[in-house]
């Protein structure tokens, strides 16, 4: 009994070894999760746009409030 399942523990599972041959794809940019070649809209407009709306929005919002409270 004990022999029988060291023999099946310890033969090798090909099916696994298969599943992690997988070649992907090589080179410059392939890493990263977006697409930065070939876009209708370029990358850096997109990246620039985000982090300037992110910035502008306290200048913005406070705009909007001393306009309501009448100060400006």
């Amino acid at each position: 009994m004990f022999q029988q399942i060291t023999r099946l523990a310890s033969r090798r599972a090909f099916s696994s070894t298969v599943k992690r041959q997988v070649h992907f794809k090589e080179g410059i940019y392939s890493n990263l999760p977006v697409k930065i070649h070939n876009r209708k809209i370029p990358y850096a407009f997109i990246h620039f746009s985000f982090f300037a709306v992110g910035f502008l929005f306290p200048f913005f919002s406070a705009y909007v409030q001393l306009r309501k409270a009448g100060v400006n």
